[in-house]
């Protein structure tokens, strides 16, 4: 897996810095909200053709691995 700062970057320049994938002005988010809506992966990427299938599957893998960590409240805090 690639390290996280070269699939997610956040620059205060780039949206207020909300994070977006790399490469583009795509916020991260809205995988999420598209995926929350039930649209497909296929569908979201078609909706921004810069973003690439790798990263998105990327930062579905970085999710995974967050929620899934035993240390999922200590994450979920300092979010909050």
């Amino acid at each position: 897996m690639e390290a996280i700062k070269d699939i997610i970057n956040i620059d205060a320049d780039i949206l207020g810095g909300q994070p977006v994938f790399m490469g583009t002005r795509v916020p991260i988010e809205s995988l999420f909200m598209h995926l929350e809506k039930g649209i497909s992966l296929d569908e979201f990427l078609f909706d921004f053709p810069s973003v690439s299938k790798e990263q998105a599957i990327a930062v579905l893998a970085i999710a995974g691995k967050i929620v899934s960590s035993k240390n999922i409240e200590h994450i979920y805090e300092t979010t909050t």
